[in-house]
């Protein structure tokens, strides 16, 4: 299968389990992310897919969660190539913070325009908008370019920054990504033509 492109995002860090803000700190997997991580590559390999290329942040958990998929897939020598272009979105004051007490501290309706809105940073972070502006001319220089002209790509990166990645890609609106989960370490499998339009999308979720 060429023109492939495989979007990951990492298995549960640390931080998920605590329910904390997270953004561009550095957590690594739990025990049940490096659980999903392999599940992921399971799954990859049951499909007999093989890549040239994979790409990640610069933050552990999407780094260990790269490796333990090339790993089950039989490809730990495939080149990876981090960028912190990748990285999930900056969460700036929030960072850190418990999200429970974040809406003790700021309020529920305002810790959920930063959240869910597309253009409202928190203080000091980045807002979904923010994030995609960084990711998607990434993308477009450096990994889109190598899928269309028939290679097979894997990207394990972040809830936000794949998000702005599928909004590309799927052509949604803010509000449409914004209702969109993506679940820990659950592979998205698509396959583009050579314009980079979808000819083909599964959702290994289950």
């Amino acid at each position: 299968m060429d023109h492939l492109l495989v979007l990951v995002r990492h298995g549960q860090s640390e931080w998920n389990l605590k329910n904390l803000f997270t953004g561009w700190k550095d957590p690594d997997l739990t025990e049940q992310g490096v659980a999903e991580a392999h599940a992921a590559g399971r799954k990859l390999k049951e499909m007999g897919l093989h890549f040239d290329v994979a790409y990640t942040s610069a933050l552990t958990r999407a780094q260990h969660t790269c490796s333990i998929i090339l790993g089950e897939i039989g490809q730990p020598e495939l080149p990876v190539i981090e960028d912190q272009a990748l990285n999930e979105r900056d969460y700036g004051d929030l960072t850190g913070l418990n999200k429970d007490d974040a809406r003790a501290r700021f309020g529920e309706e305002q810790v959920h325009v930063w959240r869910r809105s597309f253009d409202v940073p928190p203080p000091g972070g980045e807002s979904l908008k923010d994030t995609a502006e960084r990711v998607l001319p990434y993308f477009e220089a450096h990994i889109l370019p190598r899928v269309r002209h028939g290679e097979r790509v894997l990207i394990a990166a972040h809830g936000n920054s794949l998000r702005a990645l599928i909004m590309a890609l799927e052509g949604l609106t803010p509000e449409q990504i914004l209702a969109r989960e993506l679940g820990t370490g659950v592979p998205i499998v698509y396959q583009l033509d050579s314009e980079g339009g979808i000819v083909s999308k599964q959702d290994l979720a289950g």
